[in-house]
């Protein structure tokens, strides 16, 4: 599968290539998000945690190209979760918080959240 990522370089547009890609990501991500339960970032690059947020968001770039809206993106991304193993989602999920927190996601929205009048 991971194929379809090699050789995309410059000569390529990236919707057009997220277009073409949308089918087989929406095949694919499911397992790949199966794969990744109980797998762990911390130790290595590439690893199915990464391998499933990578395909999730090529597949929301490629589902909203195709589209041209961004809400198919994330209507893509929410069915490929949908056919996933529950367990696998809640393990991605709490994986997904991981990044968020690690990347400072709390500090750039707490000013949103705590306007103070």
């Amino acid at each position: 599968m991971w194929d379809m990522f090699r050789g995309r370089g410059d000569d390529r547009p990236e919707s057009i290539g997220a277009v073409e890609d949308a089918d087989e990501l929406a095949t694919h991500a499911p397992g790949l998000v199966d794969t990744a339960v109980e797998a762990s970032w911390y130790t290595q690059p590439g690893n199915p945690v990464d391998t499933a947020i990578f395909a999730l968001c090529r597949l929301r770039r490629a589902a909203s190209a195709r589209s041209k809206r961004t809400e198919a993106g994330d209507a893509a991304v929410r069915l490929a979760l949908e056919q996933a193993n529950p367990e696998a989602v809640v393990w991605l999920a709490s994986r997904v918080v991981s990044y968020m927190d690690e990347q400072g996601f709390p500090e750039q929205v707490e000013p949103w959240l705590f306007v103070r009048e």
